[in-house]
């Protein structure tokens, strides 16, 4: 694949292993503008706990899918599939590239990969939400496991939004969650680069990034969220860093138990992030720690 405007590149991996900062070089690089494809930088307002760039350090490089939604708006991947898809053919329109960043790994599948999500129904998913609250996510994850084995196994006991919506697909078509997503199959000319972080080096990483949301205002943060009703929203409510926050401001944690949960509780949810893009042979891994990881990531986009 020649470089043109109409390709895709996406720079993928789990949190905290500096996508951020090859996506802008990228960016720099090959005239292109980023594309969001973190789940919860789409909320309004969440910026520390999501390490959501500030403007001031984007490198004057335009940004897109940021900031869609209020807290209270529960995720809808399907519409941010509609509304990313709109941002690549807008920069493709302008012969510009797409740089799409993030960890979440259906995200980035549903803006690259043939893929359509089957429709809500708002009776069955508000059943299942209460359920949800009353009963726990793991009791909800054991009938998960009786009705879709292959998707409980792919899904944390403790996802309680992933698991509802694999059982109200069940609901709605009748089939097995898992087989609403397809083996990939690009809608564009895509590239794909994964940044490769050691596991022990990850999780200091991942610590050192809490710290400093804690230290950098996340509870000043979430206090503000709070008031415009964070406990409202089924999916921002459960981010991570900002369940623990609220259950600090509540007094049921202190701030060392809050701050604990929150690495102990990111670092596994990176091992789900490593394991569900590892899953994507099209995905080139490099170093993240490379003093060359532009060029070779450069190198992978011009000559793939």
């Amino acid at each position: 694949m020649t470089v043109t405007s109409h390709i895709v590149v996406a720079v993928v991996g789990p949190t905290a292993s500096g996508k951020s900062d090859l996506a802008l070089d990228l960016a720099l690089a090959l005239g292109g503008e980023v594309i969001n494809a973190d789940s919860m930088q789409v909320y309004q307002g969440m910026d520390i706990g999501t390490a959501k760039l500030p403007a001031n350090e984007r490198r004057g490089i335009s940004h897109h899918m940021l900031d869609l939604w209020p807290v209270t708006q529960t995720a809808n991947v399907a519409e941010y599939q509609r509304l990313a898809r709109m941002a690549v053919d807008d920069i493709h329109a302008r012969a510009r590239t797409p740089i799409l960043v993030g960890g979440s790994g259906l995200y980035v599948r549903a803006v690259v990969d043939d893929l359509s999500f089957p429709g809500t129904d708002p009776q069955i998913r508000s059943r299942l939400e209460t359920e949800l609250e009353s009963q726990g996510p793991q009791a909800l994850h054991e009938r998960l496991v009786l009705l879709d084995p292959t998707s409980a196994a792919a899904i944390s006991p403790m996802n309680g939004r992933r698991i509802v919506r694999a059982l109200e697909v069940i609901e709605v078509t009748g089939q097995e969650f898992v087989a609403t997503l397809p083996e990939p199959a690009d809608v564009y000319p895509t590239v794909q680069v994964g940044l490769d972080v050691p596991r022990d080096q990850l999780d200091q990483r991942i610590d050192r990034r809490v710290d400093r949301m804690w230290a950098g205002g996340l509870i000043e943060e979430v206090a503000r969220l709070d008031a415009l009703g964070l406990r409202d929203g089924v999916t921002a409510r459960r981010a991570l860093g900002y369940a623990q926050a609220l259950k600090f401001l509540d007094g049921e944690w202190t701030q060392d138990e809050a701050i604990e949960h929150t690495k102990r509780t990111t670092r596994r949810f990176a091992r789900r992030q490593d394991t569900w893009f590892r899953r994507d042979l099209r995905i080139v891994w490099i170093p993240y720690d490379d003093p060359h990881v532009l060029e070779r990531a450069l190198a992978v986009v011009r000559n793939t």
